[in-house]
């Protein structure tokens, strides 16, 4: 039996990421080295609740993406003014862990957002007061698994990149180490 080879990105991290990290920000402890724990990719999918097929096809695109099946969510509250009654679906969410979470970040930095028009780098600002960054997109296209030719709508992305750290400094560093391409700051 082989063994399965770790993700490109995991490598990355426990062999390069984390000897920087403690020499940098002087961590004595290798447990207390920050680390990404999770990453939620949320979906809105607006006009096309209506629509079992579009929605099915968002799904299986956001499956393709994520690596993972979605869950649906579900309107809690009827809004007339919208055309959204209770119980409809209005999304889709999945959270990553583990080899899934590192694919999915390796896909996203290496292919994705360089394939974005006019893209010179992501925000510094868009950390939360918890070390955690969030990024949005407005299309799904620039992922390689989403088939150009297909008649279904192309859908925007929410993306939650969760770290173990409270500091925004070592969240930041941690993300530029893993190869998150930031805005050159001038």
């Amino acid at each position: 039996m082989t063994e399965k080879k770790p993700p490109r990105l995991k490598e990355k991290y426990e062999t390069e990421v984390v000897k920087a990290l403690i020499k940098e920000f002087k961590i004595k402890n290798k447990l207390a080295v920050p680390k990404v724990e999770k990453v939620v990719v949320n979906s809105g999918i607006g006009g096309a609740s209506k629509d079992k097929g579009l929605i099915s096809g968002y799904s299986d695109d956001f499956a393709k993406i994520t690596g993972q099946r979605p869950s649906v969510q579900k309107a809690k509250l009827s809004v007339a003014s919208f055309g959204i009654r209770e119980g409809n679906a209005v999304g889709f969410r999945t959270t990553l862990r583990g080899a899934k979470m590192y694919h999915f970040l390796d896909r996203l930095f290496s292919i994705a957002l360089p394939r974005l028009r006019d893209f010179r780098g992501l925000p510094i600002t868009s950390f939360d007061k918890f070390g955690n960054y969030s990024l949005g997109m407005e299309d799904n296209s620039v992922f390689p698994e989403v088939e150009m030719d297909r008649k279904a709508k192309s859908f925007g992305l929410e993306i939650t990149i969760v770290t173990s750290t409270k500091d925004i400094n070592k969240a930041k560093r941690l993300l530029e180490l893993m190869g998150m391409p930031f805005v050159k700051e001038e």
